[in-house]
């Protein structure tokens, strides 16, 4: 059969055509594949560099976090949280460690609470309270005696978190301050008392004298005794100062025995001691004290075997005969008069010896 030329021409050009629209399908979808792939590189290199960025920051969290652990440690520091309302308690190892109870065992607050003191427990359930009514925070220092029967000091600083101005969250650090807390306490005993004897020192007494004389006296004082011991420097030249200082032991006891604890006892020189005496004594008390401090330094005080003997004068002043300011001096004077007398013996200021002497000097 005869086919014309053009349209043998023309089925050709359709196959052509037809064979380069796959040619141009397939170049686009190696197009698309390509790129895809390149996509898929790109966002595993992306991915690649996030997981060392990841990891990096895990490590560098992890070194800080021990470095913490160690700080803390070292300062005895540690972090506590308990939610709220469930009072729900969490703790880091030092916390724990403070307690001297096993690293994360069970919490139960109403027993935690049964390691303080009773005046901790107290002034931790009002400031608790009201941080967490105000929204804010509070900072004690509290004793605990930890679940093994140390006793300590901890310092706790807290903070109340909120939502919708609801708390949900108290929480902050504990500090084991107990060595601070003993060389405080050790500093302020060796500024208000004689370290040998156990009594008030000078400075203390200063301190009570001018409250006194201020009107400022947390304590109302009737009488101030002076007494000094007599024949204490020969002990002192004659057997040592060692015992010379049991000596001085032996009459602070002495004192103590004598006044108790409802007076304030000091020591203020070498053998000087001074007493105050309580507002509610009169006057026929307080010549029974100064005669019970007379015969009480009377009595031998046995040093390594040896009996050693010293005695006690006394000199006092009621403040009803005199004003604040002059109680010393003129208890002072009393104890001269004592001296003078014979020492071993007490006197007390008369304000009539006073009045004749200033008459006198008019005269």
């Amino acid at each position: 059969m005869f086919r014309e030329p053009g349209n043998f021409k023309g089925k050709s050009l359709s196959r052509l055509g037809w064979g380069k629209s796959l040619r141009e399908g397939k170049a686009e979808r190696d197009r698309m594949v390509g790129s895809e792939a390149a996509l898929v590189r790109k966002l595993e290199a992306r991915i690649r560099k996030q997981a060392r960025l990841i990891a990096a920051q895990r490590e560098a969290l992890a070194s800080s976090r021990k470095i913490f652990d160690r700080a803390s440690a070292a300062a005895n520091i540690g972090v506590w949280q308990c939610s709220l309302p469930d009072e729900t308690l969490d703790w880091t190892d030092v916390v724990y460690d403070m307690f001297d109870l096993p690293r994360g065992s069970a919490l139960d607050r109403s027993e935690i609470v049964k390691l303080y003191s009773e005046e901790s427990a107290q002034e931790l359930h009002k400031r608790r309270g009201k941080a967490i009514a105000d929204r804010t925070g509070f900072s004690l220092d509290a004793e605990i005696i930890t679940g093994k029967g140390n006793r300590r000091w901890i310092r706790i600083t807290a903070s109340v978190e909120c939502q919708d101005d609801i708390p949900i969250r108290i929480f902050g650090m504990k500090q084991d301050i107990t060595v601070e807390k003993l060389l405080a306490d050790r500093t302020r005993y060796l500024a208000e008392f004689d370290v040998m004897t156990g009594l008030a020192n000078r400075s203390q007494f200063q301190t009570r004298l001018s409250e006194l004389e201020s009107g400022h006296s947390p304590t109302p004082a009737g009488a101030l005794l002076l007494v000094d011991l007599d024949g204490f420097k020969t002990i002192n030249d004659t057997f040592g100062h060692i015992a010379g200082d049991q000596c001085l032991k032996e009459a602070a006891l002495r004192l103590k025995l004598v006044y108790g604890d409802a007076h304030f006892v000091a020591r203020i020189g070498g053998d000087e001691f001074a007493i105050l005496l309580g507002a509610h004594l009169d006057r026929n008390a307080i010549v029974h004290l100064a005669r019970a401090t007379v015969r009480a330094m009377a009595q031998p005080v046995d040093v390594q075997g040896r009996p050693l003997e010293f005695g006690a004068s006394v000199g006092g002043a009621l403040l009803a005969d005199c004003s604040p300011c002059d109680l010393f001096s003129r208890a002072d004077a009393a104890l001269y008069a004592a001296k003078a007398a014979g020492r071993n013996t007490y006197s007390l200021f008369e304000p009539e010896a006073v009045l004749a002497e200033d008459s006198a000097r008019v005269a």
